[in-house]
């Protein structure tokens, strides 16, 4: 028998022994265990290590509020890193190891750093690493100097690289009512709404339903609570109406009554069976909702409040009811509340010595004091724990005396091995929270409770703050008819609870701070965030509970504040002299617990994304393309010859479509049709220019500007009609501007008779460029000339290639004579080989992104690099396109004086002057030194080498713009170690008068 196994009792199978290991030690526990209980019956206290300090930490709760006991689970080279140890069910052959220590959990180098406890305060990082280096290494930031010690000290467990074996799954469920937890309140909810004839899905995150009341001692209807958990629970499963989701936690709350779960399927398995998933991501949307989802106990904090073996007093009573472990052999309890008095009460039962109960309140209620009789130990009324003892477990305390807030007397010793904290509960409103608006505090019970609903959920039991389980029971009953209107049986009673009723509304003590005394008091035991930090806070003016929680980092750990939130609040009220609802609480947001990426994720990884080819795309491979993903489509990079690098590859390309001819593929470009009597209106809102006076046959360059006056995209429109415009769009935007488009219609101006149809994937294009572009068309194109009166720039003309009909306009995007073609995508290979054919004589070669790129880059050509969601039609000079003769989309906004001032960034060309390459992100500086790191005037947003210029170049937003055209910088790429001289030159490198596309 484990030291600290009962001989009975909990719901663990002594009949199966299982083997796990934890730190390489071998160690037994029994099927039911948690990794926890396993341990803790083990005789095992310290469990890990604290984030900044690494003080010895044990565990304090017995659910998914633990911050302590963090472990990593090892499946072979496998590590999955910060599982609370309170959530992993063992199972045969189990590999777990503790975290945040070398070389052992026992000894631990980095426990030095208790030594410079001041140090390690709130602001540590912000204080200290932003001043310059003196010594040697003069001229670097010290956060640079120390940013790779910091990174090697930082987090808590250890990630792996190896891939992760498993798989994951998603499901889509829908019913009538979600109920968020399996306690008596969930249980009654669900089966009032089943009975209705509701479709029910009941979702816990424990493996049993029946919550904590199951272990509580109590009867309900005359029969143990865990018995009448179980009849419910079958009851529920033989129903068709029901889904019982067990090991499910409803993590997030989203709009349109709709939550996400996460399903720990194989978890408590060595592994997962045959065609079964570890984890199952449930998108759940509901009718209605009932959140029964509990309250967190809440610790006290006190000088040396971390030692191992203080635990929350309720999670004691679970490990010796639910797993049948004693936590300690001599315990005492510190509470501000009669709960605690039940935990004292059920531990002496279950065989522990009760030292004494220390209670902060002078006054104690009579069932409390029964209790405490019944306990054994020593009553301590208007008392206060004031410091520990011990060192990798606790071996005694100190109390005195607390009149009216402050410290009295001597202290005195009580020796015990095991203390029990209860400083009240908070409801877990998180689901609540993240529905939408602001928790409400309850000054009786010193807690938030949920806010009023924002969307269809009803609460129940200790969410709400009705602790008993008469009252979550009658909760139950009550929502569970008023999740389905009222259509639930009446004949249902509440079932009757054998318990006393205790009042755990606690004393508003939080904190005891008694003066003078040695020793940290922690807040957030996690981030090793103590009382002091707190008040650091307020003294440096983080009073705001946002800036207190990013300054402090309480409550930004894995358990995401669930003991430390109020606590930490209380202290900040103290300090402000303000009540805690002045202060404030952050709002929660999902995850409520931790989710596996792999669960959102699921089969939505490695290459399974939808890939989008164009009709050419097989041509492309055949003939040496190498391609890549630009967005969600499939193109040529370049098509490189034997031994060519990318550079030489695309630089013969871009330097034939200069010198005689090329073809590229321009099938993405997003093509919608925008048709109706009010098309040619609706174009000139859309665009900054017109184009209600576009000769039919025509194509015009147009601009759109967000609504706040921010460039959002361009491209060609091509009037075939007079209520007839093809639109084309970039690539990556294609779908962002139809919806945008959309929107328009449909809620702006619903008024407009205007039809609109994406046609990108119906049409194959192809872009022939060149000198001797032209000449290509002539050879192939029937039905129509293609000389300079016949299609003149911007003109369109129909006609065929190869007896399948086109549409050809002249445009250019690479600033030569150039055509774009057009035709059925089924069409699109063999109108590409016949272009190919025909221009053969000629030299065509086809061309891929990186030379389209060049070309582009050499004539000054726009992008999504340059329109950024920053850049305003100014900052790119295209404010000619800006009409003075009506309004547009973003025409009220675009003369802000903010986006119109003289010092914004705008475009440049910028030659790299030391012949060495440009790379895109980097940085433009004034000064001539690479070890500063001083303000930057800019940055480059697309570069190459340019065959026409013999140079690299590149195209750059700088401060100033057209002014510091001639003037010299320095391009700065810390990351990439490149610094050089540059010149800013104006963004036209390549033919500014535009003679070779004209002519």
């Amino acid at each position: 028998m484990s030291p600290r196994r009962m001989p009975q009792g909990g719901r663990i199978d002594r009949a199966r022994p299982i083997r796990f290991r934890f730190d390489g030690k071998d160690f037994s526990g029994h099927a039911g265990d948690t990794l926890a209980s396993a341990l803790l019956a083990n005789g095992v206290t310290l469990f890990g290590r604290s984030f900044k300090y690494h003080r010895p930490r044990g565990v304090i709760a017995a659910g998914v509020d633990e911050p302590n006991a963090l472990v990593t689970l090892l499946r072979g080279d496998i590590r999955e890193p910060n599982i609370p140890a309170t959530q992993v069910e063992i199972f045969e052959g189990l590999v777990a190891e503790s975290q945040n220590r070398f070389p052992s959990l026992d000894y631990d180098v980095a426990t030095a750093n208790q030594l410079a406890g001041g140090v390690f305060s709130a602001g540590f990082y912000y204080k200290t690493f932003m001043g310059p280096v003196v010594g040697p290494l003069k001229g670097t930031r010290f956060w640079m100097f120390c940013e790779h010690f910091i990174r090697r000290a930082a987090g808590l467990g250890r990630a792996g690289y190896v891939a992760d074996p498993d798989r994951y799954e998603r499901m889509n469920a829908f019913c009538d009512v979600l109920v968020a937890g399996g306690g008596p309140a969930g249980l009654m909810a669900a089966r009032q709404a089943a009975e209705s004839g509701a479709r029910v899905i009941i979702a816990d995150l424990e493996p049993e339903f029946g919550g904590s009341a199951k272990w509580s001692g109590e009867a309900i209807d005359g029969k143990p609570a865990a018995e009448w958990a179980k009849e419910v629970t079958e009851a529920l499963a033989a129903m068709a109406n029901v889904r019982l989701l067990p090991r499910t936690t409803v993590w997030g709350y989203y709009d349109g009554n709709t939550l996400a779960a996460l399903e720990r399927v194989a978890d408590h398995k060595p592994a997962a069976d045959k065609g079964e998933p570890r984890h199952r991501h449930w998108t759940i949307r509901a009718g209605a909702v009932v959140l029964a989802t509990g309250a967190f106990e809440r610790p006290i904090v006190f000088p040396g409040n971390d030692r191992p073996g203080i635990m929350l007093a309720d999670a004691a009573v679970r490990y010796a009811r639910e797993f049948g472990v004693a936590c300690g052999s001599t315990v005492t309890v510190f509470t501000n509340n009669d709960s605690a008095y039940r935990a004292a009460a059920a531990l002496a039962e279950a065989g522990a010595t009760v030292a004494a109960i220390v209670d902060v309140r002078s006054e104690i209620s009579g069932e409390a004091r029964a209790l405490a009789t019944k306990a054994g130990g020593e009553l301590l009324p208007g008392h206060a724990v004031t410091a520990t003892a011990g060192g990798k477990a606790l071996a005694g305390i100190s109390v005195q005396r607390l009149r009216e807030g402050e410290i009295t007397g001597q202290p005195r010793s009580v020796s015990t091995d095991c203390l029990l904290v209860s400083g009240g509960f908070s409801p877990a409103i998180h689901l609540a929270s993240q529905a939408g608006a602001a928790p409400k505090w309850d000054d009786r019970l010193q807690a938030f409770l949920p806010p009023e609903p924002a969307q269809k959920w009803f609460g129940a039991g200790a969410f709400l703050g009705h602790f008993t389980t008469a009252q979550a029971l009658a909760d139950g009953l009550a929502v569970g008819a008023r999740a389905v209107g009222g259509k639930a049986p009446r004949k249902s009673a509440t079932p009757a609870v054998e318990a006393g009723e205790l009042d755990i509304a606690p004393a508003p003590v939080f904190e005891i701070h008694p003066p003078g005394k040695p020793g940290k008091a922690f807040v957030d035991f996690q981030h090793d965030v103590n009382a002091e930090d707190v008040r650091l806070a307020h003294h440096e003016g983080f009073v705001s509970v946002e800036h207190l929680k990013r300054y402090t980092t309480l409550g930004m750990a894995t358990d995401q504040g669930k003991t430390s939130n109020v606590p930490g609040l209380a202290i900040m009220a103290e300090a402000r002299g303000v009540a805690i609802p002045e202060v404030g609480t952050t709002r929660f947001r999902p995850p409520f617990t931790a989710v596996s990426l792999g669960a959102l994720a699921a089969e939505r990884y490695g290459e399974l994304k939808p890939d989008r080819l164009t009709p050419m795309h097989d041509w492309h491979l055949e003939n040496g393309a190498t391609m890549y993903s630009a967005g969600l489509w499939y193109r040529p990079m370049i098509y490189g010859g034997r031994g060519e690098t990318v550079e030489q590859a695309y630089v013969r390309e871009a330097r034939a479509v200069r010198d005689s001819v090329g073809i590229v593929d321009v099938s993405t470009l997003g093509k919608i049709m925008v048709q109706g009597p009010d098309a040619a209106d609706f174009l000139d809102r859309v665009y900054t220019n017109k184009f209600s006076t576009l000769p039919v046959m025509k194509a015009r360059y147009g601009l759109m500007l967000r609504e706040d006056g921010i460039a959002y995209d361009d491209g060609t429109t091509w009037r075939l009609a007079e209520n007839d415009f093809l639109m084309t769009t970039t690539t990556a935007n294609a779908g962002k501007v139809m919806q945008n488009l959309e929107y328009l219609l449909d809620i702006v101006w619903p008024d407009l008779k205007v039809t609109l149809t994406s046609v990108s994937d119906e049409w194959a294009g192809a872009a022939v460029s060149g000198p001797k572009s032209r000449d290509v068309l002539t050879a192939c194109v029937k039905g129509t000339a293609v000389d300079n009166e016949t299609l003149p720039f911007m003109g369109i003309v129909r006609g065929e290639i190869d007896s399948v009909p086109v549409l050809i306009c002249r445009l250019s995007f690479s600033g030569e004579l150039a055509y774009e073609v057009y035709c059925g995508a089924g069409h699109g290979v063999h109108v590409w080989e016949a272009l190919m054919a025909a221009g053969k004589r000629f030299g065509i070669v086809p061309y891929g992104l990186e030379a389209l790129g060049t070309l582009r880059i050499e004539k000054g050509h726009v992008t999504g690099a340059e329109i950024d969601g920053r850049t305003t039609a100014r900052d790119l000079y295209l404010d000619w396109m800006l009409s003075q003769k009506k309004p547009f989309v973003g025409s009220m906004m675009m003369d802000r004086e903010g986006l119109a001032g003289e010092d914004r960034a705008r475009l440049v060309g910028v030659v790299a002057l030391d012949d060495r390459p440009l790379g895109g992100g980097a940085h433009i500086v004034e000064y001539n030194d690479p070890a500063e790191f001083r303000d930057s005037i800019g940055h480059i947003t697309a570069t190459c080498y340019s065959p026409a210029l013999g140079k690299y170049i590149g195209l750059a937003l700088i401060r100033g713009g057209k002014k510091r055209h001639g003037s010299r910088a320095y391009v700065s790429d810390p990351l990439r170690k490149r610094f050089g001289p540059v010149e800013i030159v104006s963004h036209h490198f390549f033919d500014p008068e535009g003679s070779r596309m004209h002519g």
